[in-house]
């Protein structure tokens, strides 16, 4: 609302419009001026806001800006990504790879797509590499950018020599990091905020990700049945049903009694309508400091981690948990089973007995 306010000295001056109605002349001279007040006038202006951007048009306003061979060819790969309904972070992820890997053939002084061979791929390789980059991440790369050449062959562009032999990168394989069932304990007996204590609760009973539980909507919750439908996961967009355990639903009733029911997701921060990530992670580093045990190097994800866990060691089979969690390879979900394999923990105490004891017969021979 914007006020146009005359100043207090100045004045308005008008005439009067009349219809002249005597003889002629009598209405020859001006009629004097009138003196009105300062009268503030209200104009209100309505600002319809912006239309969003498509994500396409996002991630092609961002490759325009770039100064990099082969830029149209890129484009037509973004748009075929989009046209095969591909998400967002993937788009972004893939104009990362893209752009990354056609701003080096540019300093390498390749100005052509048609001239890239397999030592530009394992200089790029090391170039990332010596920036300091996490081979995880170097990886990522690497598979976008070759997803990238495998569409540049399809429109013949470049040699399938290239993607014969790939460039395999050796990652290391290190066992899932699950909270400590004490931990898990002391954290819980901190939580004392009946929002924060729903959300731990169930990403600790259920095994969501993070990004799923945020994007969770009250439809999906049915706490008769004691399930959340996931409709489409959050990374393979593969959508399944968790179920919710007594002290995770108790929690979520609570919540519901005293949340505001026009909000149509589950959680959401104050004066907002939904929880980001780093919203929700400031809360579950709040209480991990709370019960001393920030210094263990705990994350959100490590919640997942934790659920897998205590489900195999309670005797679940690698199968269900693999179903529960949304892994589409087994493989994942065998990870877990290398942290919480009992049968070889008592089969190794067994042996261990037996050892200790001098039970052992016989002697020790070398083939020959």
């Amino acid at each position: 609302m914007i006020s146009f306010i005359h100043p207090p000295e100045s004045t308005v001056n008008f005439r009067e419009q009349v219809v002249p109605s005597g003889p002629p002349g009598e209405f020859d001279q001006a009629p004097p001026c009138v003196s009105v007040p300062p009268v503030p006038i209200q104009l209100s202006f309505y600002f319809p806001p912006k239309p969003k951007k498509k994500p396409i048009e996002q991630v092609l306003d961002r490759l325009s800006e770039m100064d990099i061979p082969g830029k149209e060819h890129a484009q037509e790969y973004l748009r075929h990504q989009y046209r095969r309904n591909f998400k967002f972070s993937t788009l972004r992820g893939s104009l990362t790879a893209c752009g990354l890997f056609l701003g080096f053939l540019k300093d390498q002084g390749k100005a052509e797509l048609k001239e890239i061979s397999r030592q530009d791929l394992e200089a790029f390789v090391e170039h990332e590499l010596d920036r300091g980059l996490t081979i995880v991440t170097v990886k990522t790369r690497l598979a976008g950018v070759y997803a990238f050449l495998r569409f540049l062959h399809e429109q013949g562009i470049v040699k399938a020599e290239l993607l014969v032999k790939k460039i395999r990168l050796r990652l290391p394989y290190p066992l899932p990091k699950a909270i400590n069932p004490d931990d898990v304990k002391t954290l819980l007996s901190v939580v004392d905020d009946v929002r924060d204590r729903a959300m731990i609760l169930v990403l600790l009973r259920t095994g969501m990700r993070i990004g799923e539980l945020l994007g969770t909507r009250v439809n999906d919750v049915n706490l008769g049945e004691r399930k959340i439908t996931i409709w489409e996961a959050e990374k393979n967009l593969v959508g399944r049903v968790v179920c919710i355990s007594d002290d995770a639903a108790h929690a979520l009733r609570a919540w519901f009694e005293k949340r505001d029911p026009h909000k149509a997701l589950v959680f959401y921060g104050q004066g907002r309508s939904s929880l980001t990530y780093q919203g929700a992670r400031s809360v579950f580093m709040k209480y991990l400091k709370k019960a001393g045990l920030g210094h263990k190097g705990y994350t959100l994800h490590c919640v997942r981690h934790t659920f897998a866990s205590e489900m195999l060691n309670a005797g679940m089979r690698l199968e269900a948990v693999q179903v529960l969690l949304g892994h589409s390879n087994a493989e994942v979900t065998r990870r877990y089973a290398r942290l919480t394999d009992k049968t070889r923990e008592e089969e190794y105490f067994k042996a261990m007995q037996i050892i200790e004891k001098g039970e052992i017969d016989g002697d020790y021979r070398l083939d020959s």
